[in-house]
């Protein structure tokens, strides 16, 4: 019975494993309720600065705002590219690789450096591989990014484009669309550009009215515009770190549950093999007996 001992230890093996993706399958469906809830929470805020901007903006206060100056040319770029620190989660990190490696190659054949800024152990790891060098790299946000995790990876991104050394700022991320949609997306955050009145409908609740709003501003346009400007910065990058962090648990537990299903499917083909050897064996024995019967007999 060597053969059904062998297949015995390997149902155990598979089973172990079945035990450990389902266990990572209810974790990441637990930290996704907590991250899909961080999403919806940042969305408002994200839609509030997005009609005060497009209220505020002018093109002679635009003038006065380094945040808002559109070069001509791309000369120098920033790529600040989420990833995430662990694996196990499919083609989550893969298919932001991809998407960021396209548009650095699209940057430099324009003639652009880029200027590579990386969160998360499998970008870091990944980049350092192929020998492409990186500006920063931070593995210490996790799945809980908070708004200081945010303007501590954009405010010297945010300053260089203010002295002029770099001309734009893209942030590569997941956008959580549902637990199974999670498409790779990239958004251009420096220079701010003014959303229009369509633009903020569209990322709002349902369509609105068109009204015309008369605002005392106090102190005045100047000095609420340069506050809310590196808020709305920030804020991007804030919204992108959630949505990212709940992409990773939703292809997380996508892949997990993948697993599961599969390692049941090994087990019960396992199964029946063994069955078979076993009534293989019996019967063999059987027909042993039988015969050693009929020898004695005879």
């Amino acid at each position: 019975m060597a053969k059904g001992r062998e297949i015995k230890g390997r149902i155990r093996s598979v089973e172990n494993t079945r035990k450990i993706t389902r266990t990572m399958e209810m974790v990441a469906t637990s930290k996704l309720k907590r991250a899909m809830d961080r999403v919806v929470a940042a969305r408002p805020y994200a839609l509030a600065l997005r009609e005060m901007i497009a209220s505020l903006y002018d093109p002679e206060l635009a003038e006065q705002f380094p945040l808002l100056r559109q070069p001509k040319t791309v000369r120098r770029a920033g790529v600040l590219l989420l990833t995430s620190n662990r694996g196990l989660a499919g083609a989550f990190n893969a298919n932001l690789l991809r998407e960021a490696r396209t548009l650095i190659t699209r940057l430099e054949g324009d003639g652009a450096q880029v200027e590579l800024h990386i969160v998360g152990r499998k970008g870091i790891g990944f980049f350092r591989y192929v020998g492409r060098a990186v500006a920063s790299a931070h593995t210490d946000i996790g799945d809980r990014p908070a708004v200081a995790d945010a303007a501590r990876l954009v405010s010297g991104m945010m300053d260089a484009f203010a002295a002029g050394t770099l001309d734009a700022v893209y942030v590569v991320y997941a956008r959580f669309q549902s637990a199974l949609s999670t498409p790779p997306t990239v958004d251009r955050i420096l220079p701010v550009t003014p959303p229009t009145a369509s633009a903020v409908a569209a990322h709002g609740t349902g369509a609105r009215p068109e009204r015309q709003h008369d605002y005392i501003l106090l102190p005045s346009a100047e000095a609420i515009l340069e506050e809310l400007l590196p808020a709305y910065v920030r804020n991007s990058v804030y919204r992108a770190l959630v949505e990212t962090a709940a992409a990773e648990q939703g292809a997380r537990r996508t892949a997990m549950k993948n697993a599961t299903d599969n390692a049941n499917e090994v087990i019960n083909g396992l199964r029946r093999q063994y069955n078979r050897a076993r009534q293989a064996q019996i019967t063999q024995e059987i027909a042993e007996i039988v015969g050693g019967a009929a020898a004695l007999s005879g």
